[in-house]
């Protein structure tokens, strides 16, 4: 498992890596206001999981914890790729 602020930092990099390709789609693109709203989604989702890998769940051991934790992140940029890809 990697330590809590290499895994902030990843979560980081990638949803700045998300907003930068956001927005150069909605420049290209023909929705502005679907852009806007999946800009942010990205920052709520970035705070999101920012905010639960500073407070895990008590009660669930750490590794899978931090397992799940980077697989729902996986999945949900993943579905926001998809979207930018549609705009």
């Amino acid at each position: 498992m990697a330590n809590k602020r290499s895994l902030k930092r990843s979560i980081t990099l990638i949803s700045e890596e998300l907003f930068a390709e956001c927005v150069a789609a909605s420049l290209y693109g023909h929705n502005p206001e679907s852009a806007e709203a999946l800009i942010f989604s990205i920052i709520k989702m970035q705070d999101h999981f920012i905010r639960r890998i500073s407070h895990p769940e008590p009660g669930i051991p750490a590794g899978v914890y931090y397992k799940d934790l980077r697989e729902k992140f996986a999945a949900q940029v993943g579905e926001i790729i998809d979207q930018i890809n549609t705009l």
